[in-house]
């Protein structure tokens, strides 16, 4: 009888981890392969650009001779993709071996260099999966903090280049929560929001920003004899310290943001350590005034930040038609 039992789960990490750097090795040269193929397409291409038509005629031809032996990896776009993956990361010693061929899909469909570069950092800072890279492109996460940062902010955080000086540069408004899995129903109980949230914390925490940690859900405090209870209490390693969320089912009111502030101002001076930086308080709610926050709110605010939700991703119309308006308020507040 073997007295050390550990040995079982010791083995099995061994080999689970085995078999992750095998499929990452794997992908690796395969990213590798799928370059190679394009620089060369590419190469071609050039040698017979005095014919228009003779990039379309040399994929067709490619397709034509490689797919019948290879499978549908060689067809027309997956070839043309080949092509626009060397167009679009032109140096071999650039790629980074943290991501996956499927992201790389992901990412020569963005045209913009700087956007571009902002998803690949954040990818890897955040370990994110091809999923999650997907879904922060198609909610928009770069338009999202751009609107409340400038974009030389947003990108040194993403690169890890500077730490955040304003919550406002990592922490997105609006939120989109369709993860959650509610339907489009007319109102939610704000306890059924919370338990939905706590039920899909990993993705919650994800969407909200970078650097988040759960503490307590309903965080009992004591104030005067009297109860109150914050709705979650999370710590950011980033900005190094406390964030209170309130979550608000209805429209804000400078009630709400005045409950909050009282729980922000309670830990900055009994929770809050000397080391740490002031509390942030974050209203998640269903519509705001920004107006009502504004004026509710002290003008150099860095304290409360009032972020709105949404329970299902918008269209790209939508979307397109929100960071306008976002940006047209944020010119008109400048003036």
């Amino acid at each position: 009888m073997l007295k050390n039992h550990s040995i079982i789960p010791d083995i099995k990490a061994i080999i689970e981890t085995s078999k992750e750097r095998a499929i990452r090795a794997v992908d690796n040269e395969r990213t590798a392969m799928y370059w190679s193929i394009g620089k060369r397409i590419f190469e071609e291409e050039q040698q017979g650009k005095e014919r228009a038509d003779y990039g379309a005629y040399l994929i067709k031809y490619l397709a034509e001779e490689l797919q019948p032996q290879y499978g549908t990896g060689f067809s027309i776009r997956q070839l043309e993709r080949y092509r626009q993956f060397y167009r679009t990361f032109p140096i071999a010693s650039a790629l980074r071996t943290q991501l996956s061929w499927t992201q790389y899909k992901l990412l020569i469909s963005i045209a913009n260099q700087e956007k571009r570069d902002f998803y690949i950092s954040e990818s890897i800072k955040n370990n994110w999966t091809s999923r999650q890279l997907e879904r922060q492109i198609n909610s928009s996460l770069y338009e999202r903090l751009l609107i409340s940062s400038d974009k030389e902010s947003v990108l040194a955080v993403a690169k890890n280049e500077k730490l955040p000086s304003d919550a406002r540069e990592i922490i997105k408004d609006p939120m989109y929560l369709e993860f959650l899995g509610l339907k489009r129903e007319a109102a939610y109980y704000e306890k059924d929001l919370e338990q939905a949230i706590i039920t899909h914390l990993q993705e919650f925490l994800l969407e909200i920003g970078n650097g988040f940690s759960f503490i307590a859900r309903q965080k009992r405090i004591h104030i005067g004899g009297d109860e109150f209870f914050v709705d979650m209490v999370l710590y950011n390693r980033l900005l190094q310290c406390f964030v209170l969320i309130e979550i608000k089912t209805h429209k804000l009111t400078h009630q709400d943001i005045g409950q909050l502030q009282m729980y922000v101002n309670y830990y900055d001076r009994i929770e809050k350590n000397d080391n740490e930086n002031p509390t942030i308080g974050i209203l998640l709610c269903a519509d705001k005034n920004d107006g009502v926050v504004k004026f509710t709110l002290p003008e150099n605010n860095k304290s409360i930040i009032a972020s709105q939700y949404h329970l299902y991703l918008p269209t790209e119309e939508q979307l397109l038609e929100e960071v306008k308006k976002e940006l047209a308020n944020f010119e008109e507040d400048k003036k």
